[in-house]
């Protein structure tokens, strides 16, 4: 059914709300998403949407997403770009679409040429996301068959310097083209979101608009996001979330707080009734923002009721209010009805429990999480990495030579670049305990990529290596993970099987394919866990052969992303691609933790500064 009917025919005094899935990068991953979008499906969402990679790198998938879901009985937005596609693909995907039966789609105009490579093989028909609108209104077979919605940018848009009226005119083009419905960009900032929205609707923009709103999982991600989409964040927003930062738990509970009273400002001022949820795959948050918001049929405000027996002179006073006091026959309906009301799914392949069904991967790291997690892996909203040419060029520079590469990797270690390619942050203060051993790796030629000292019973409220509940511990194996030459794998090899004596475990991996590892098939390495009051081992970094080989895949496909800024025949752009093809992705973990530098000096035992 099209979004915009149902959305005619709601009542205009309810609240309606759509959920926003991306297509997980691992099989297990895909699996378990059926089973929580299952779950969620419960909740009764007007729509779900299904997102696109960058270039259609997700095309096989979120087809296959999209198709699942509206099979399902679920109403479908398929998000689709339009800039960066071969030729043809546009078309083969709204065929594709139509004969699953998906009648929504979210024209974007997606990630820009990289690198201005003109090129790149893209179909000219399409520069901008009123072009996809105009386009399938155009065409017979589309334009009565589908819901054409766009996106909004609050904020204004992450690739765009154009000033807030031009972006108005630009929403208003997609609009005047045909489009039925806008989901905007998340956004932080109530007051420039409702400002923005009254200025849409005097331009004579009078479709739905649907405010996206991304409860904030971790504070990492919350960073990530904001940065690539260019949301902005209130100072106010920025000063509480540092001081939660170490507390996963309570940067979680702030986010569904957050969320809560960003949804309530705009239904109050705004007069707005739909709300567009970013999952990033996950549930629990958008299940509590929606609880306590009663819009679930569940208050999460509910509390814990006296069960009095018989009349009579309680022993301790009894509440003024009453609605705490409940009698044992209505206590034993109540739970009873509850328990009948639980929804029954598939069991999925990280936890077994019902209980546990919804949280199991809850505090998501990564690429270093459990790759049977929905969640698992770094994602944008819409796939790409998020680098941009500008900032290529101001910070790497024009590399040409080998040593080029191992000085912009050391430049990072020394704080005197912000970032790589690989590493989109600031070198963490973490990673500043191991400094010196990073740095001897790298004038190796051994350009690090990921790291982490071993730590044995830290404080979880410790300043540095710190993360989860307070009155909790943390633990960790120390690992580090480098770009090397083949020869040097050899040796790393030789030296694990002749020295490691069971204590070292690594995989190594090359754009060809190929793989090599000394952990058994079904190994899984956790190399960080937590110890907290009333939970059980949490285990937040695992490393295994599924998770290496989905972040081996990307990080050689960054080596080509980086390589695509330069022309082709340039030194860069040869030098790059010719790393991309000859190193080696190496992970090495050592399992003693106790022994800080027990990692260090096993990998520089054939180095003369040892001694």
């Amino acid at each position: 059914m099209k979004i915009s009917d149902q959305i005619a025919a709601h009542d205009s005094s309810q609240p309606f709300y759509t959920f926003e899935f991306f297509p997980p990068r691992t099989d297990q991953g895909f699996e378990n998403l059926m089973s929580r979008i299952s779950r969620l499906s419960a909740l009764n969402p007007l729509a779900i949407s299904v997102t696109w990679g960058a270039g259609g790198s997700t095309k096989d998938r979120s087809l296959e997403l999209a198709g699942l879901t509206q099979s399902e009985g679920l109403n479908t937005i398929l998000h689709l770009t339009c800039t960066n596609m071969e030729k043809g693909l546009v078309d083969d995907v709204l065929k594709a679409a139509k004969s699953q039966g998906i009648r929504n789609i979210l024209a974007l105009r997606g990630d820009p040429p990289r690198g201005e490579e003109e090129w790149i093989a893209s179909d000219p028909r399409f520069a901008r996301a009123a072009d996809l609108v105009s386009y399938i209104r155009s065409v017979p077979e589309y334009s009565s068959w589908f819901c054409v919605g766009v996106a909004g940018y609050p904020d204004g848009h992450a690739d765009s310097f154009v000033d807030e009226d031009t972006e108005i005119e630009r929403l208003k083009s997609k609009v005047d083209a045909g489009a039925d419905f806008i989901i905007t960009q998340l956004f932080y900032d109530i007051d420039q979101f409702l400002s923005w929205y009254k200025k849409i609707r005097q331009k004579g923009i009078q479709i739905p608009v649907i405010p996206g709103v991304m409860p904030i999982q971790t504070y990492s991600s919350f960073a990530r996001v904001t940065k690539l989409c260019g949301a902005r964040v209130p100072e106010s927003l920025s000063a509480k979330l540092a001081e939660l930062s170490h507390d996963d738990q309570l940067v979680k509970d702030f986010g569904v707080n957050l969320a809560v009273d960003m949804i309530s400002r705009l239904r109050l001022e705004g007069g707005i009734n739909g709300f567009h949820f970013c999952t990033l795959n996950l549930e629990k948050s958008v299940q509590r923002v929606l609880e306590s918001l009663t819009w679930a049929g569940v208050s999460a405000s509910a509390l814990n009721r006296l069960i009095v027996d018989t009349p009579g002179t309680p022993t301790h006073p009894l509440p003024e209010d009453t609605t705490l006091l409940i009698s044992p026959i209505n206590a034993t309906d109540t739970a009873t009805n509850s328990l009948s009301n639980i929804s029954v799914t598939d069991g999925e392949a990280g936890r077994g429990e019902l209980n546990n069904a919804a949280t199991w991967d809850d505090f998501p790291n990564g690429r270093f999480g459990d790759f049977k997690s929905p969640a698992f892996g770094n994602q944008d909203l819409y796939g790409g990495s998020g680098i941009s040419r500008p900032e290529a060029l101001a910070q790497w520079g024009s590399p040409k030579q080998l040593d080029d590469l191992t000085q912009i990797f050391l430049d990072h270690l020394d704080s005197k670049i912000p970032t790589t390619p690989f590493s989109p942050t600031p070198l963490s203060p973490e990673s500043l305990i191991i400094l010196s051993h990073l740095e001897r790796l790298t004038k190796r030629g051994w350009w690090t990529v990921g790291s982490q000292p071993a730590v044995d019973g830290a404080d979880s409220s410790d300043e540095v290596v710190g993360w989860g509940p307070r009155s909790g511990y943390v633990f960790q194996k120390g690992f580090v993970e480098f770009f090397c030459e083949e020869a040097d794998v050899a040796t790393i090899e030789e030296r694990i099987n002749e020295e490691g004596n069971g204590w070292v475990h690594y995989f190594a991996g090359n754009l060809k394919g190929d793989c090599r590892s000394n952990v058994p098939d079904d190994g899984r390495n956790a190399v960080t866990w937590g110890v907290f009051p009333g939970q059980e081992i949490v285990q937040t970094t695992i490393i295994e052969r599924e998770s290496f080989l989905s972040w081996k895949e990307e990080a050689f496909s960054i080596w080509s992303e980086w390589s695509s800024f330069y022309r082709p025949g340039s030194e860069e752009r040869n030098l790059l691609e010719g790393v991309r093809n000859d190193r080696w992705l190496v992970s090495v973990v050592h399992h003693d933790y106790k022994d800080s530098e027990a990692l260090w000096t096993f990998l520089f035992a054939d180095d003369p500064k040892s001694a």
